[in-house]
């Protein structure tokens, strides 16, 4: 069998960073590891072909050549998911759908042309998938309650991948949360129970990784890091000795639950891998909001000490803000302002509440009668699709007005300055920066990093703020040059975004009236 695996493309969105991507020559943030897993899980004898449509289009020969077409995506990517569906079908080829987006929406992919629906965990749904082939069926729908144990996911097929296309690569250690947020889709599509890959496994994605020549970051993409406390200690004791090996080929980045800060020997762990940044989910500064969603994990400790402990740990914080929330008052968003720069959070990810399918809020939502659509969309241009208990123009007014203060570039660059210097460089840290710059630094890397300070230091119409910016970092502290202009680089970006946002949410409004 000959396969092409599709993956849709990204809307533009507040992390989908194409000019910093494009200074680093680099056309796609992450690649898709649901479907370089699911190219393991199929029969090896098959022969397989990546399309990442946020990289390239398909080349007439690769639609010649394809007997079968596999999709994976998630809800952002509906659009373009939907239309490859189509396409595929226009050419007369059977379509086999996956991920979390047809899981989530069935009612929508039903309705599209896709024959095959093989939903929820590929471990549980793809043996099925593949009997129904077997028997020659030409279409139907796959599921399954279960939760495989992912001790037995064999690893991904990276060798499938266009590497030199991407930013960061993607490795998964756990599956699961153990939490309840009221909000939350990934309890509805993968348990409350983490479930975690073994040690050996994960640094033997590594090593091939490593063997590939990666040498750069990687996201564990978990959706919370620490929800299994002692297995991720075990992986991080073992990958510790293998990082110090290699002189420490990658660095890392994850989400954690904002407990992460009562974790002291957890979080030198994780420094001593080389882990730099944490995505915490904060949500809101408001602790009667947190309660009343069920975010019981950011409750005990003011979450300003939670952040203080984890910047002084030596991760780097990026945070995400909801703003919607029931019983939420006037002021809000300037709430979160206030909080994010008390807190010195350089990136802070500010979205719209959205009920997604299957969830608490979901459910409760749809029995009070206040959701609008049987649809939903986590990208940050969108209105909310339920009533909010206060009048949607205040929440979303509230929400562009926060959006645009957080990103005026002095406010961001500033946040950026104090979080640099509240974020403690350790002994072990500053170890590893001597080793990785004896091995590491490439000159492809010092091609970017000319372009980087050619373009905001020489050309650029903000160069004086550049130089202002990064002599203040010198002065306080040399060893955060490299994040310092990694941190400039995003600021126009995030100027931009915020543009996009008052336009779309504007217009939205104005066309409700």
């Amino acid at each position: 069998m000959r396969v092409l695996l599709l993956y849709p493309i990204f809307p533009k969105t507040m992390l989908s960073f194409e000019k910093p991507m494009e200074y680093m020559g680099k056309k796609a943030l992450l690649p898709p590891l649901g479907l370089i897993t699911v190219a393991a899980i199929l029969p090896q004898e098959w022969e397989f072909k990546l399309v990442d449509h946020n990289i390239r289009d398909v080349t007439e020969e690769e639609w010649s050549w394809a007997e079968l077409v596999m999709i994976s995506g998630m809800i952002v990517q509906k659009k373009d998911f939907l239309e490859q569906v189509k396409e595929s079908k226009r050419r007369g080829k059977p379509v086999a759908v996956g991920g979390p987006y047809p899981t989530s929406f069935l009612h929508e992919v039903q309705n599209s042309d896709a024959d095959y629906l093989v939903l929820d965990e590929g471990e549980m749904t793809i043996p099925p998938f593949l009997a129904a082939l077997e028997r020659g069926e030409a279409s139907g729908i796959f599921r399954s309650v279960e939760k495989p144990d992912i001790t037995q996911t064999p690893m991904p097929r990276y060798d499938l991948l266009e590497l030199d296309a991407y930013l960061e690569m993607s490795v998964q250690f756990s599956r699961g949360c153990p939490f309840l947020c009221e909000f939350c889709d990934i309890i509805v599509l993968y348990g409350r129970k983490p479930r975690t890959k073994t040690p050996a496994q994960i640094i033997r994605e590594l090593e091939y990784l490593y063997d590939l020549g990666w040498r750069d970051q990687v996201f564990m993409v978990d959706d919370n890091f620490i929800g299994n406390k002692r297995n991720v200690k075990e992986l991080l004791r073992e990958l510790k000795v293998w990082m110090a090996e290699k002189n420490y080929p990658f660095t890392f980045y994850t989400e954690a639950s904002v407990n992460l800060a009562k974790e002291q020997e957890l979080m030198e762990l994780m420094v001593a891998c080389n882990f730099i940044s944490v995505f915490l989910g904060i949500e809101s500064p408001d602790e009667s909001i947190l309660a009343s969603t069920k975010k019981s994990q950011n409750l005990g400790n003011p979450l300003s000490e939670s952040v203080k402990a984890i910047n002084q740990a030596g991760l780097w914080i990026i945070a995400g803000f909801v703003i919607g929330f029931d019983g939420e008052k006037l002021g809000t968003g300037k709430r979160i302002v206030e909080f994010v720069e008390q807190a010195a959070i350089p990136t802070a990810v500010l979205t719209m509440l959205q009920a997604l399918p299957n969830t608490a809020l979901w459910h409760r939502l749809q029995k009070e009668g206040r959701l609008l659509e049987q649809s939903g969309d986590i990208n940050q241009t969108t209105l909310m699709n339920f009533v909010p208990t206060r009048p949607v123009e205040e929440v979303a007014q509230e929400y562009v007005e926060a959006f645009w203060q957080l990103y005026e570039p002095k406010r961001y660059l500033n946040r950026g300055i104090r979080s640099l210097m509240n974020t403690e460089i350790s002994k072990i840290q500053k170890t590893i920066q001597k080793k990785r710059q004896g091995g590491s630094f490439t000159w492809k890397m010092f091609k970017v990093s000319i372009f980087l300070f050619w373009k905001f230091g020489v050309t650029d119409r903000t160069r004086w703020q550049f130089w202002s910016f990064l002599f203040k970092i010198i002065w306080l502290d040399s060893s955060q040059v490299k994040a310092a202009v990694q941190l400039y680089a995003f600021m126009e970006h995030f100027a931009d975004y915020r543009q996009i946002i008052r336009h779309e949410i504007n217009a939205q409004l104005t066309a409700g009236k």
